[in-house]
């Protein structure tokens, strides 16, 4: 994995610091449950709004947590892409969906510290059943699922829980559906914790 921000000690310390100021000021706490994590799949929900990036953003300074994130390559255009992957972003060509679960699983078989951001809704829109990448890549790897949010409402973000995936993604939706009920997004009608199924494709 690339070099990044967070792996940047003097500006990853301000950012720190400039992250818990601004998270104060707005009036957001920080849930650090189980935060304490070498390894693992981060999935932040909800994801309704651009506001969800920098919130989470500032969210895993606070938490001292060393992340990637992935998105769309579109995000990632000459000098600008540059900017996003010192960021922690990786490109994601949708295309090779499939390729990119075992490339992650491999990228975490040979890493001693490994946490990767992937969106399981994939789209700031309303979505009924979320993508399952986040859920492959946890479980071939054998590390846990971060359950991250960010809750607009209660202005709270964090790891909230650290779930193992045992391999029955239908029982285990039914866990994190569970979780993720009581968050309510930056545009709550486009996220309804209780309609989230896991796509079979």
């Amino acid at each position: 994995m690339h070099f990044t921000i967070f792996k940047t000690p003097v500006i990853n310390t301000l950012m720190r610091w400039i992250s818990a100021m601004i998270l104060r000021l707005l009036g957001w706490r920080v849930d650090s449950s189980d935060a304490e994590v070498q390894k693992c799949v981060l999935i932040a929900a909800p994801h309704t709004s651009n506001w969800d990036f920098p919130i989470a953003l500032m969210i895993c300074f606070v938490l001292r947590l060393d992340v990637y994130w992935m998105g769309k390559s579109s995000l990632f255009p000459p000098i600008l892409g540059a900017i996003m992957r010192w960021l922690g972003g990786i490109p994601v060509d949708r295309s090779q969906s499939g390729n990119l679960v075992q490339v992650t699983i491999d990228a975490f078989n040979q890493s001693e510290k490994l946490i990767v951001i992937v969106p399981p809704e994939g789209t700031r829109g309303k979505v009924t059943r979320w993508k399952t990448g986040f859920y492959y890549i946890a479980h071939g790897a054998g590390v846990p699922l971060g359950l991250a949010y960010v809750d607009f409402k209660e202005k709270v973000g964090g790891v909230g829980k650290l779930f193992y995936p045992c391999g029955n993604i239908e029982e285990d939706m039914i866990l994190i559906r569970e979780f993720y009920a009581g968050f309510t997004g930056k545009n709550p009608q486009q996220f309804d914790a209780e309609q989230i199924n896991a796509n079979k494709s």
